[in-house]
């Protein structure tokens, strides 16, 4: 097997592979340490990917986002009280307090809602809204809970919300832990029957969506698929593979299931 050389212009070399990855490459050295430049890039990726995790979602905003398109809110919060318990403890962040528990009324639903602040406020405040307006259509003719608004949230609170709404199968969109090149990643999990002692191989989980990851329409149409074949097969986790983007005959992607 023969290998290409790099150019002679090393700078020019890695600018091109940097066109196809945020990934850290490439840095280059000066004497034995990083490059200035390189040194104080870290610095601020890092500094993004704290705030990140610590500034507070707005949640008034983020609920009138989700009223002008059209959803009922639910304002909630695990029994994690503060941001510093929810980093310490997460057993509080799966469960909802008392509050909350009494706010949330059985309606026998297909598709709970929730929206979880989790690691990532950033994503939540940015990508929920425009991600829910685009799902809701490619869920017709399913009944959909309000969108719950959940603060101190981990993903498996929506097992105990599920239960609570009697919804057949939970989507929790809920804030990705950041990486250095991801501070807004925004991540979708899917359970079918929901209640607590639900285990993370039960669920679907769809990751990465953001502008720079996966793209709203695409994660809306891969969340709706397997929405749309977990309510059809009964379950969700392991046993449930995407086969969204599986090809077909016609050439395009596979149809929905229903």
């Amino acid at each position: 097997m023969t290998r290409s050389k790099p150019p002679a212009d090393a700078a020019s070399f890695w600018d091109e592979l940097r066109r196809y990855t945020p990934a850290r490459i490439g840095l280059g050295r000066s004497g034995e340490a990083l490059p200035t430049r390189e040194v104080l890039a870290f610095g601020w990726a890092h500094a993004r990917a704290r705030d990140a995790v610590h500034t507070p979602l707005d949640a008034a905003t983020l609920e009138n986002d989700l009223r002008t398109a059209g959803f009922d809110v639910v304002q909630a919060a695990s029994r994690a009280g503060d941001r510093a318990t929810y980093l310490r403890r997460p057993d509080l962040g799966r469960a909802v307090d008392r509050a909350t528990a009494i706010r949330l009324r059985r309606g026998g639903f297909d598709v709970a809602l929730v929206v979880g602040d989790g690691l990532s406020s950033l994503a939540v405040q940015r990508h929920a809204a425009p991600l829910l307006a685009a799902l809701r259509a490619l869920l017709e003719p399913l009944t959909l809970s309000p969108v719950v608004l959940v603060q101190q949230a981990r993903v498996a609170i929506g097992d105990e919300i599920g239960e609570r709404l009697g919804a057949r199968l939970v989507v929790v969109l809920i804030g990705e832990r950041p990486g250095l090149s991801s501070p807004d990643s925004l991540g979708a999990y899917l359970t079918f029957d929901p209640k607590p002692g639900r285990h993370d191989a039960q669920r679907n989980c769809v990751s990465n969506i953001r502008p720079e990851g996966l793209a709203i329409d695409a994660a809306a149409r891969k969340i709706a698929w397997l929405v749309h074949a977990a309510l059809d097969r009964g379950l969700t986790g392991v046993g449930l593979k995407d086969e969204s983007e599986a090809p077909i005959l016609d050439g395009g992607g596979a149809s929905l299931p229903r």
